[in-house]
């Protein structure tokens, strides 16, 4: 039976030193006061975590879980685990508080730079080089965190080369770029290698509705901006110094659409030359080619930005949003970061993203 996120529950948090070897539980710490986790895909970490303590705590990866007690059961889920680093101490004039900043484990990998001239030959007929199998090889070799083997046999197809100063976080990262991977991390701190996927196809795991039994708070912030978005694109193709240059615009007349040239009053127009694959193309070809050129234009992200109590939703996540009063229905958004109030109530301020189509194709 698994908890119900939306209903009541009772909640206390627990801390625990991590032995870096076998990556389990070593000591249980009852000095932690307070904490707060930041998970945030833009990062190159993945996330971060900053902790108050009343004892000093030497460098160690602490595991933060969340207990929640449901219709006499007790759940535990693991929040995040952290090396801690960098205290400070402040001092009220009654105790001294000391505040330790936390670390995901891919700082490990952050820490070094690659040797100049570092290399990963491409593959052969004779010698195949699968780049999540060194993207593997590399993370163990360079950090203590677990890393679950990919077994995959995705190839690399060119020579991949280290820059001067690289980190081997960054190369790594570079080398899972070359196959359409990136990091990921789970909360037991465990490193994951993940394909890059488009959002269209991801299935939400969670919905957050305005109903009864919500979890997310009233206060929503969309933002999206609309500015520099083309109503108007112009496409010249000239096949050489003596040809007459063909000339194709379209322009997105729509009414409804908030971008269009009849909402803004005004054009804006994007241009382009000589498109590749385009020299020998007739008018009709052009046209079509500027028409979806248009529409791939026409679109913007929308960032939504509000507050929710705990549940099982992660960086990378889709859910869906069913909130009318925002004017939310059915909106698939894809969880971008998030900040964890590790204290009653488990609030997580949640930013999520997701596209919206300005222009249909309608076209004059």
């Amino acid at each position: 039976m698994a908890i119900d996120w939306t209903k009541s529950m009772k909640q206390r948090f627990e801390y625990y030193i991590v032995d870096p070897t076998t990556w389990g539980n070593l000591e249980k710490l009852d000095t932690i006061i307070s904490c707060s986790i930041s998970r945030d895909s833009s990062k190159d970490t993945l996330g971060s975590a900053n902790f108050d303590t009343t004892e000093p705590i030497s460098e160690n990866y602490i595991r933060v879980y969340l207990v929640a007690e449901q219709d006499g059961v007790e759940y535990r889920e693991t929040l995040g685990t952290f090396l801690v680093e960098t205290p400070s101490v402040k001092f009220n004039g009654k105790y001294s508080t000391i505040s330790l900043d936390g670390y995901t484990p891919l700082i490990e990998l952050k820490e070094n730079t690659v040797p100049t001239g570092y290399a990963i030959f491409k593959s052969t007929s004779n010698a195949p080089m699968y780049s999540l199998e060194e993207a593997y090889k590399l993370c163990r070799e360079h950090g203590r965190a677990l890393v679950i083997d990919p077994e995959s046999e995705k190839t690399l197809k060119s020579h991949f080369v280290a820059e001067d100063g690289e980190t081997w976080l960054s190369f790594i990262s570079g080398l899972l770029e070359t196959v359409d991977y990136k990091f990921g991390l789970e909360p037991n701190g465990t490193i994951t290698f993940e394909p890059i996927q488009d959002a269209s196809k991801l299935h939400p795991i969670f919905t957050y509705n305005d109903d009864n039994s919500s979890i997310i708070s009233q206060d929503i912030t969309l933002s999206k901006d609309l500015f520099g978005i083309p109503n108007v694109v112009s496409v010249t193709v000239k096949k050489d110094s003596s040809s007459k240059p063909l000339n194709v615009t379209v322009k997105n007349t729509e009414a409804g659409s908030p971008i269009s040239t009849v909402s803004r009053g005004r054009e804006i127009v994007y241009r382009v030359s000589n498109p590749s694959g385009l020299l020998n193309a007739t008018k009709a070809e052009i046209t079509a080619y500027a028409k979806k050129l248009l529409v791939q234009l026409s679109t913007v992200e929308c960032k939504l930005t509000y507050t929710h109590g705990y549940c099982p939703v992660r960086v990378g996540d889709a859910v869906l949003l069913n909130y009318k009063a925002a004017g939310l229905e059915n909106v698939k958004a894809v969880v971008q970061s998030q900040s964890i109030s590790c204290k009653t109530g488990c609030q997580v301020s949640e930013t999520a993203t997701y596209t919206e189509v300005l222009f249909e194709g309608r076209t004059t």
